[in-house]
């Protein structure tokens, strides 16, 4: 964000090639565009990027994302209600002088154009999402097509239920994907000097998922908001993969498009798979690959899939036959991976497959977190085994018709610790030195850290990052520098880059001097441990009253989340996203923050104690897990017909003759807007406070999502909780 701006644009830094060992190099951002708004005329987001921001948990204006491709320079963002390109210079480095003018990519579509990505095989090429459809655009001819033809364009949510290359809103929310469709890195050029562009994309049918009816005064005309929302045990959407063909001529011009469908149905090839959670394609394009879940997320697939299994006729066309005839011999998925819980599996973002040498295998690191219990990185080599598959539309697979035989599966890393791998996190891969960079709390849970191994052969893991801290760590493409943006508790957040290559002579840093500004009041929490009962070590946080009085009580705010996915007390500096924390000691308030069983990054066993027994009540209270989403809940709490008690007993509205009979104790806060954890859940449990004589106060956000938005809105949610405990407390 540039200075004295309100909103995100694209920088950039120049780091020399060598520095003198006596001098201290601090690098300076430079604004890489020219005078450019990318927030919306007042403020004003389409419907999609609303509940995409929300999605995302995006609180920043601007430019939130841009597609980069770096052999020719090309930056492609969305911004300002349309898409933007500029171009540096590519490998050549960045092109010096005056910031760079974007230029607005025209189009005839209607409404907002979405999730833009440049195809990595022939950058002249990118491709978007507009009403629930794909799009492919040259923006270099200015040529546009509409490459799928799901969405009727309807305003009827129940007569438009089909979407082309989106994520719907439980993968999304859950699961962390927040694209439908994956260019192949592969345009090979035909006799003619033509090419072949694919784009692998999910395809959703939503027609049998429950509608959901959000009213607000707010909406005015609309009266009330319409989504399709699974609610736990009910259906989940009709999903499969299908494959969008581009043929171009030797100028770019394109000749034909067309869209293939799986041989036979996703259905068929893939029995009891709920969830794509993850997919793309490999290096060489050779292969399209999906992490495929079931519904109890408790088994895993990672599935090839040639493009040749992708037909121009679905098996319902007269020509079926005539397609498959044409198929290469020995076309089939391949499952080159499986993993099975009796807990869940927690969707992560690391595969890395190596380009074969031998048409029989195929080598990539993946982490397993089953294993062990603790989530490690893994290499692992598959053997091909092609079936002798008679297609036909009759075939149903067997179990084991698809799946690989694994040749060997090596352990890089082992331990009660854990490699991070959700929430988009990377490993950076060196082949030429076979070498991985990972990040993990080898050290302790509390500090995340860089580190490197070999993985062929597996040797000592080395940390790289500065112990006391802790770091969120990039390294570069070609493996000579990284970047670590770091702190801890007490020291608010430094960024520097370090070399990975040359002598200790030519250094690329010296010690930190240079930190963020730190709020004169502010005053470090103390992290704190003890052992529980369970046998295992809980930590915890402590922000002592800044008037504190040895001997005299002080009155106590407990901070917990105690939901899986999070983690509160780590040796990283709290001062920004827990101010409010600061802000309570100040008043004289004691604030302590901890980590149960079921919180993350300290193995499933641990974060596992809640499998069947999840409760919660909070700010956009879940009161009654009935009422919430497939993905999340049967994740934790399986199918309500297979927990029924589980289900019972986790739901505070069901057990609101345990809360106090006091005033002034239970404060609810609640988007009214909210599509995420509706409305419905706080109109349930105050019906329910009301039948039972509980006293309770309530606070509505009539404009407001999951979460706030609007700074009038946070300011006051911020003063409502101050008060409350301030009069109560």
């Amino acid at each position: 964000m540039p200075y004295g701006s309100r909103e995100n644009s694209l920088l950039y830094s120049e780091i020399p090639k060598k520095i003198r060992k006596e001098a201290l190099l601090v690098l300076s951002w430079k604004q890489m565009l020219d005078h450019f708004q990318a927030t919306p005329h007042h403020g004003v987001y389409s419907r999609e990027e609303e509940l995409l921001r929300e999605r995302k948990r995006l609180g920043v204006f601007g430019i939130t994302s841009y597609d980069y491709h770096a052999q020719s320079g090309l930056f492609l963002f969305q911004a300002s209600n349309s898409l933007f390109y500029c171009r540096d210079g590519g490998q050549n480095g960045f092109i010096q002088g005056a910031p760079m003018k974007p230029v607005e990519i025209k189009t005839q579509c209607s409404g907002i154009r979405m999730d833009p990505k440049i195809s990595p095989g022939d950058p002249s090429f990118i491709a978007f999402i507009n009403n629930n459809d794909l799009w492919v655009t040259n923006i270099e001819t200015g040529e546009e097509r509409q490459l799928t033809f799901c969405h009727k364009g309807l305003n009827n949510v129940k007569e438009d239920p089909k979407s082309a290359g989106v994520a719907t809103f439980v993968i999304q929310e859950e699961f962390d994907r927040f694209t439908g469709y994956w260019w192949s890195p592969a345009a090979p050029e035909d006799a003619d000097g033509g090419r072949t562009l694919q784009l692998l994309y999910e395809e959703v049918d939503e027609s049998e998922v429950e509608i959901i009816h959000v009213p607000s005064p707010a909406l005015e005309e609309r009266k009330a908001d319409v989504y399709r929302y699974p609610r736990t045990g009910s259906k989940n959407p009709q999903i499969s993969l299908k494959l969008a063909e581009i043929r171009t001529d030797q100028h770019g011009k394109m000749i034909s498009a067309q869209n293939k469908e799986l041989v036979l149905p996703f259905t068929t090839l893939f029995p009891g798979v709920e969830y794509i959670a993850r997919a793309g394609w490999t290096k060489d394009g050779k292969f399209a690959w999906a992490v495929l879940l079931d519904r109890s997320q408790q088994k895993l697939q990672l599935v090839l899939l040639p493009p040749a299994l992708f037909i121009a006729a679905s098996v319902e066309d007269p020509q079926w036959e005539e397609h498959v005839e044409a198929m290469p011999e020995g076309v089939q998925p391949f499952i080159i991976y499986e993993e099975l819980t009796d807990i869940w599996i927690n969707v992560h973002d690391i595969f890395y497959p190596f380009i074969q040498t031998t048409n029989d295998k195929i080598s990539f690191l993946w982490v397993n977190e089953s294993q062990t219990g603790f989530c490690h990185l893994y290499r692992i080599a598959s053997l091909f085994q092609p079936g002798c598959h008679q297609w036909s539309r009759e075939y149903s697979p067997a179990e084991d018709d698809f799946k690989c035989q694994i040749e060997e599966e090596v352990a890089l890393t082992n331990g009660e610790w854990e490699v991070l791998a959700r929430h988009g996190s990377k490993i950076w891969v060196n082949e030429e030195t076979k070498l991985v960079y990972f990040q993990g709390t080898k050290d302790t849970p509390l500090e995340h850290h860089l580190y490197v191994v070999s993985y062929e052969p597996p040797g000592e893991i080395v940390r790289l990052t500065k112990p006391g801290f802790s770091h969120s760590c990039s390294v570069s493409q070609n493996f000579d520098m990284f970047i670590s943006h770091y702190s801890n508790v007490s020291t608010p957040p430094c960024v520097h880059v370090y070399k990975l290559t040359g002598s200790d002579s030519d250094p690329l840093h010296k010690e930190p001097e240079f930190w963020a500004s730190c709020p004169a009041d502010y005053v470090p929490p103390e992290i704190f441990s003890f052992p529980a009962s369970s046998g295992f070590r809980l930590y915890g946080m402590l922000y002592k009253p800044h008037n504190l009085k040895p001997g005299k009580k002080h009155p106590t705010i407990l901070f917990v989340y105690g939901g899986p996915q999070v983690q509160l007390v780590n040796n990283s500096y709290k001062g920004v996203k827990y101010l409010r924390l600061n802000t309570l000691a100040s008043l004289g308030y004691a604030v302590v923050v901890i980590d149960g069983r079921g919180s993350c990054q300290r193995g499933l066993k641990f974060e596992g104690a809640l499998k069947n027994k999840m409760v919660a009540i909070a700010g956009a209270p879940v009161t009654v897990w009935m009422a919430y989403d497939t993905g999340y809940t049967e994740r934790y709490m399986d199918v309500p017909e297979n927990n029924q008690q589980g289900y019972e007993a986790g739901s505070v509205a069901l057990h609101v003759d345990k809360l106090p009979n006091e005033p002034n104790r239970l404060l609810i806060l609640h988007g009214f807007l909210d599509e995420n954890v509706h409305f419905f859940h706080t109109n349930f449990l105050v019906s329910q406070l009301i039948r039972a004589g509980k006293p309770y106060q309530l606070q509505i956000y009539p404009n407001e999502r999951h979460s706030i938005r609007c700074p009038e809105s946070g300011e006051h949610y911020e003063i409502m909780l101050l008060y409350f405990l301030q009069q109560h407390l």
